[in-house]
């Protein structure tokens, strides 16, 4: 992978990682079309740029995640980051079968993408509209929403945290920055595995040829994931998911049309 392709890669994860529409499935299918061939590094790149993306939440909502007097904040992101870290360790040849498949990434953007035609309609009445309201059962249980996520790749964790939080009564909104706020440790414990793994067993893969690589793709991803933020919650509130899922559709289909013309 050279710089530019890092670059590229970084561009699609930051615009795709907080929208419904899965950054994996997008990153899968855009690196053979640059001509990016998997590897060790690969894989561990994907994962990190995720986490460099993810720390744009941070810092833009750096007065709630650095406010040490709420307690309760943090007790409710570890108790719904669980079920991903024992599902992450208990799935794992089934999550590595899933990713390189990417027929079954594909079909899961198109069914994914008919849900999202029809998730506005279905949870009505929202009541819960700041995170202070939401209890440390709908936090486990859209933790568990998340796990959906790992075990369809190409379902995207915002989508399946987002829905699942609809489902609990919580506001497009809410629903949508609490996801935010669970993908950082989600995404901080994967990236921390994926990296030391890739560097125990491949260690000059990264800091003798890839270090700058890996430096530059994750902070033009950062960049990039300020602004989709901030886009896609002002987008939520006033248009919510139908046209989503009228993309996931017509992007599912587009890849399942180049994996059959073997063009990826």
């Amino acid at each position: 992978m050279d710089t530019f392709q890092a670059i590229i890669i970084a561009i699609v994860e930051g615009l795709t990682e907080f929208l419904p529409i899965s950054s994996t499935a997008h990153m899968k299918f855009v690196q053979p079309l640059l001509g990016v061939i998997d590897s060790p590094f690969v894989l561990m790149f994907e994962v990190v740029i995720q986490l460099a993306a993810i720390l744009a939440v941070v810092v833009l909502y750096w007065k709630k995640f650095f406010d040490f007097k709420q307690a309760g904040f943090y007790i409710k992101l570890f108790i719904a980051v669980i079920p991903a870290l024992i599902g992450g360790i208990l799935l794992k040849k089934h999550i590595d079968a899933a990713l390189s498949s990417l027929t079954f990434i594909a079909i899961v953007m198109v069914a994914g993408g008919i849900i999202l035609l029809f998730i506005d309609t279905f949870f009505k009445k929202p009541n819960i509209d700041s995170v202070e309201k939401v209890s440390n059962k709908t936090a486990f249980i859209i933790g568990c929403g998340q796990v959906l996520s790992i075990i369809f790749p190409g379902l995207s964790r915002s989508a399946a945290t987002i829905i699942t939080g609809m489902s609990q009564k919580l506001t497009r909104s809410e629903a949508a920055e609490f996801s935010f706020f669970l993908a950082v440790p989600t995404m901080f414990a994967a990236s921390a595995k994926s990296f030391w793994d890739t560097y125990k067993e491949y260690p000059d893969a990264i800091v003798k040829d890839n270090l700058t690589t890996l430096l530059i793709g994750s902070a033009v991803a950062f960049i990039v994931s300020l602004i989709a933020i901030k886009f896609f919650i002002s987008f939520l509130k006033k248009y919510g998911f139908r046209i989503w899922g009228v993309y996931r559709i017509i992007a599912g289909l587009t890849m399942l049309f180049l994996i059959w013309k073997g063009i990826v």
